[in-house]
């Protein structure tokens, strides 16, 4: 048999023996319509395969015995094979003529070493990837022929998964899917400027690597734009040599192919990452179905498949549900554009298809969609949610309680068209905002507006207005403006006082909600006090009230881990976390992250910083369906950040951190207290890793923001004068260390505080020590060792700790310590 035969054989045997029986039949029934003796030559071959497993054992045209493990290969020895198709085989290969150390992805002819067709494919691989340079592609190290005349390809040795197989196995959020979809678009952008098109793009020639980095594989069919002398495609009889699967209808149809070509193929390797399916649900698996449905069939919209339980499932999971109104609208028309039957109604190029996807990863207008002024509005509601929400929930409660004080005051017909021209207001003024193309509008304003026009209008319906009191004050909180929130909520709390019948949702959220403003002040034994006045009726509630019961919950315990009371937030924190888990049926996901969170804070005070890395990273798979700029997200990442630098994982901290920083500035603007929170711990990092300078410019500017924001005596103040401690203490300027280590100790002595002291006082009798003040040092330390006994009991790992180091100061014998007692 020649090498053309065989060729032509073996192709078919591919498809042949990855089919069922009846599909095989009906295959080789199509081929023998065409050819007979090609039929009863695979058939044949068939047989032999049913009567021996081993029959394809060695090829029926054999590969060049040089091709085995160990063999010389021009400078390389073969170590195993990687794979093999139908043109060559690839090889794990390393570098043996001793001119450096490298391991490479050796690519050799597997047969037909006589047949120029395959010379001609090899040697025009070889010159595709000569011309190609790209981070993202697997590199072209060497070609040549060695001394037995066998021809190869050197590439990098690429480790990894093939896309489609990394997504099912680590499941990452839509947006991380198109992100890596992002890399795979610019290195067939690369191709094609160079005048080159892949023809064969599939998820197993798309690999992941374990840092997240994509390599785009194998381009054995490419072709070369700027030569004459390209087929259009596989002749009568000829095995086509693209994947079925992922080809687009030109090809089926064995037309020319162009880059256009590359963008069906692109769009269903996308639709496959994000679905975990094949955009075509087909009746029979059957080459020839896989035709028709190619060339006649529409596309499953993508939102449509992950709304579909796979097989063996009841139904789709919650996942695929929540992913499904992500990818519903925009993404199923940037999917159905890039796969569209004709390759004119495709994306124009393959940069035109990657910013659709950025854009849509940043929730801008798609360019492939009609950009009318109510699209333009819902994609800007979209990316600036948190502003707008703050904004529109005041201007929205008041248009809504308005509406209906007047509705009992008024005629039906005069009270629709008020309505009607509130609704048209409040579009009118976001359309405004969005025109403008910065959309920023005084949201602090617009809340004083809305109280001022609530305590006109709604006057006789004190419940009412005090409802709104209670968004105006939530949304004072968010804003950064503590002390506003408190004067509004305490109004809220006389209103209600004074109110025969409250509901017990707005008695809860009410009492929750003016506990976070005294936490946010630093007001924490008030914190407490206020809430355990009303946790009976949160007990009451738990069944009815799950929701509002846990957040009422969560509050208490928040202040008392502000007082040291570990014991007690840990109980506080575990109750809310059931209810949030199991209350309403279904689970709260944000509830149970940041009930995760406040045990994790808790863990790692108590020195387990390993479960308390689990539950912060757990919290944000949770917090997957938010927003980043979602302000539970921002305040995750800080403590994730946090917790990874004191876990001594410094770049994973900086990532954590640097997303933290610009969400928060994002969101919340420069000014606002976790924004500078945030900042103090990017800044503390830095000064970790030896960036002193620019770390100390920044600690500086955030103690005065911070003092300014919150007073001289809050306990973010206190954190930011021990920051400076730190940052003065690292650069030897002990003295310097002790002023703001004092000033820290000095806040922290308020009873609301005293959770912090116990390691303002530690690192104070460090630096006191350092600095030669021996009782200074000791007296801190005794203090600390107190206050540790109190919060956390004995054996505590923190006592410990202190005593080791006591014990290992050298004190002159003046300062001798005195023994200290063990309870």
């Amino acid at each position: 048999m020649d090498a053309k035969r065989w060729r032509e054989l073996s192709s078919w045997l591919d498809q042949l023996l990855d089919m069922e029986a009846p599909a095989r039949i009906q295959r080789l029934g199509q081929i023998a319509e065409r050819d007979e003796g090609l039929a009863a030559e695979l058939q044949q071959l068939l047989s032999r395969e049913q009567e021996s497993e081993q029959f394809m054992a060695q090829p029926v045209f054999a590969a060049p015995a040089c091709a085995r493990a160990g063999t010389r290969i021009g400078p390389y020895r073969l170590l195993h094979l990687l794979g093999e198709g139908g043109m060559g085989e690839v090889w794990l290969a390393e570098r043996c003529d001793g001119m450096y150390e490298r391991k490479v992805a050796l690519k050799l002819l597997r047969s037909g070493l006589a047949d120029p067709g395959l010379h001609a494919r090899f040697a025009r691989e070889r010159q595709i990837l000569a011309r190609l340079q790209h981070p993202n592609l697997a590199q072209l190290h060497n070609a040549g022929i060695d001394l037995d005349g066998h021809p190869y390809i050197a590439l990098d040795y690429v480790q990894g998964e093939p896309v489609t197989d990394y997504c099912a196995r680590t499941q990452p959020l839509l947006l991380e899917r198109l992100r890596l979809m992002l890399q795979v678009c610019s290195v067939v952008a690369h191709a094609h400027a160079n005048l080159v098109v892949h023809r064969d793009l599939k998820p197993s020639n798309i690999l992941v690597a374990a840092d997240g980095s994509v390599k785009l594989l194998d381009f054995g069919i490419a072709q070369l734009l700027d030569r004459d002398d390209e087929g259009a495609g596989p002749g009568p009889g000829e095995p086509r040599a693209f994947t079925l699967h992922y080809a687009a209808p030109e090809q089926v149809r064995g037309e020319p192919v162009n880059t256009l070509t590359d963008i069906y193929s692109l769009g269903v390797v996308i639709y496959e990452v994000v679905t975990g399916h094949k955009p075509y649900r087909l009746r029979r698996q059957t080459d020839s179905e896989w035709e028709r449905s190619i060339l006649e069939v529409q596309p499953m919209p993508a939102s449509r498949r992950l709304q579909l339980a796979d097989a063996g499932a009841a139904r789709p999971s919650l996942a695929a549900l929540r992913m499904a109104r992500q990818v519903r609208g925009d993404l199923d028309l940037l999917l159905d554009k890039a796969m569209a039957k004709d390759p004119q109604a495709r994306y124009g190029s393959v940069d035109a298809l990657a910013e659709d996807l950025r854009r849509f990863i940043d929730g801008k207008p798609l360019r492939a969609r009609a950009s009318t002024r109510r699209y333009r509005l819902q994609k800007y509601l979209q990316r600036h949610r948190w502003g707008v929400i703050g904004a529109s929930s005041a201007l929205l409660m008041v248009l809504t309680v308005s509406a209906v004080a007047l509705w009992q005051a008024q005629q039906a017909r005069v009270e629709m068209a008020r309505a009607q021209a509130m609704q048209d207001f409040s579009v009118g003024l976001f359309d405004r905002a969005a025109a403008s193309g910065h959309g920023r509008f005084d949201v602090r304003q617009l809340l004083q507006m809305g109280r001022q026009r609530a305590q006109l209008e709604l006057r006789d319906q004190p419940v009412a207005l005090a409802e709104l009191y209670g968004v105006i004050g939530r949304l004072r909180i968010g804003l950064g403006d503590y002390q506003a929130a408190l004067q509004i909520l305490d109004e809220q709390r006389a209103l209600l006082q004074a109110q025969a019948v409250v509901p017990p949702v707005l008695q809860l959220d009410a009492v929750t909600q003016r506990a976070r403003a005294l936490r946010m002040l630093g007001r924490d034994r008030e914190c407490v006090a206020h809430l355990q006045a009303m946790r009976p009726l949160a007990d009451e509630q738990q069944g009815l009230l799950p929701a509002a019961a846990a957040a009422f919950t969560s509050q208490l315990g928040r202040c008392q881990a502000q007082l040291g009371d570990a014991h007690g937030a840990r109980q506080a924190f575990g109750r809310a976390l059931s209810l949030y888990q199991h209350g309403d049926g279904h689970g709260n996901s944000r509830g149970v992250a940041e009930s995760l969170a406040d045990l994790a804070a808790l863990d790692e005070e108590a020195g387990d910083a390993a479960h308390a890395l689990v539950a912060y990273q757990q919290a944000l798979r949770l917090m997957a369906t938010a927003a980043p700029g979602a302000p539970e997200t921002i305040v995750l990442r800080r403590q994730l950040g946090q917790a990874l630098a004191r876990a001594g994982r410094p770049a994973e901290a900086s990532a954590a951190l640097e997303l933290a920083w610009q969400a928060a500035v994002q969101a919340f603007g420069p000014d606002h207290p976790e924004t500078l929170s945030v900042r103090r711990a990017r800044a503390l990092l830095a000064m970790r890793q030896g960036r002193a300078a620019w770390a100390g410019q920044e600690l500086r500017e955030v103690q005065v923001k911070l003092q300014r924001a919150l007073g001289p005596d809050h306990r973010e103040t206190g954190l930011a004068e021990h920051a400076l401690g730190e940052l003065y203490r690292s650069t030897g300027d002990v003295q310097q260390s002790l002023v703001h280590y004092r000033a820290a100790v000095r806040i922290w002595r308020q009873p609301d505080h005293v959770a912090l002291l116990a390691q303002g006082l530690l690192d104070l009798g460090q630096a006191a020590y350092e600095a030669g003040e021996l009782d200074a040092a000791r007296g801190a330390w005794r203090e600390a060792r107190q206050l540790l006994i109190a919060q956390r009991g004995i054996p505590s790992e923190a006592v410990r700790r202190l005593d080791t180091r006591m014990a290992a100061v050298t004190w002159p014998a003046e300062h001798q310590p005195r023994p200290t007692a063990t309870n």
